[in-house]
């Protein structure tokens, strides 16, 4: 069998602290994975970049959790499989969490259930007038995002690609607005729409049950893809004809 000897790994400081990875400790983590997640959104900004799809009208001097922080504690959450937010009464005072949400203070918390609530249920464009819901956010900008992160991806471009459109439906077990009883999926549902290539995801979006999804995916296509101009590969999809960046036939 191998004998391995490295009993620590380091990983990028957070602020004047070190950080490293040991298996000799009274407190151990379950989730010490995290860190590569850590490590590889510090190499493509990824987190900073979604948060400048976000709008914070908040009165600075009342702020406790930033934005960015906000984000990095959801999105680190759901990446480790805590998607109720009533995780968060108890993730909040995980110094591993804080640690991946960029908060300087380990010993204070993080955000709890209904700061982190009253982020994710904020429509985009809501009024700045709600007392409670100050932080908004573009969905044109996050497609715009994805977009990028895809072109990043494929330098240089390739020649073409193919799109494989699709949903998946999201069971919905309440009275949330626009439910409807799907006949194919046999309960009420959402039907998300994703656009792929190969394993990355360059779209999404979301349409109540009733509407068609090959449509959506259309009108979707071609806000995200005009972005690109014309110069771009030629994409066959496994909906339609042959289209170009630019969505056009």
């Amino acid at each position: 069998m191998s004998q391995c000897n490295q009993r620590q790994f380091a990983f990028a400081p957070h602020f004047s602290r070190q950080v490293v990875a040991s298996f000799e400790d009274r407190q151990l983590s379950t989730e010490g994975g995290a860190l590569l997640l850590r490590e590889t959104d510090r190499k493509l900004g990824l987190l900073s970049r979604v948060a400048k799809c976000f709008l914070d009208h908040r009165d600075p001097e009342r702020i406790e959790h930033p934005l960015r922080e906000l984000l990095a504690q959801r999105i680190y959450g759901l990446a480790l499989g805590y998607e109720d937010l009533n995780d968060h009464e108890e993730l909040r005072r995980d110094p591993l969490l804080a640690l991946l949400a960029g908060k300087r203070n380990l010993d204070e918390p993080l955000a709890g259930k209904s700061t982190l609530n009253r982020l994710e249920l904020t429509p985009a464009g809501s009024p700045l007038e709600d007392r409670y819901h100050k932080i908004t956010y573009s969905t044109e900008a996050l497609d715009a995002l994805l977009v990028d992160l895809f072109l990043e991806a494929h330098q240089p471009a390739p020649r073409q690609i193919v799109l494989d459109v699709d949903v998946t439906d999201t069971p919905l077990h309440g009275e949330q607005e626009a439910r409807f009883f799907h006949g194919y999926y046999n309960q009420y549902c959402y039907l998300p729409l994703y656009i792929f290539v190969a394993i990355t995801c360059c779209a999404h979006g979301s349409a109540p049950p009733t509407k068609m999804p090959v449509r959506e995916a259309g009108r979707k296509w071609s806000a995200s893809w005009d972005r690109s101009g014309n110069a771009g590969p030629r994409c066959a999809s496994s909906y339609g004809p042959t289209q170009d960046f630019a969505g056009k036939s």
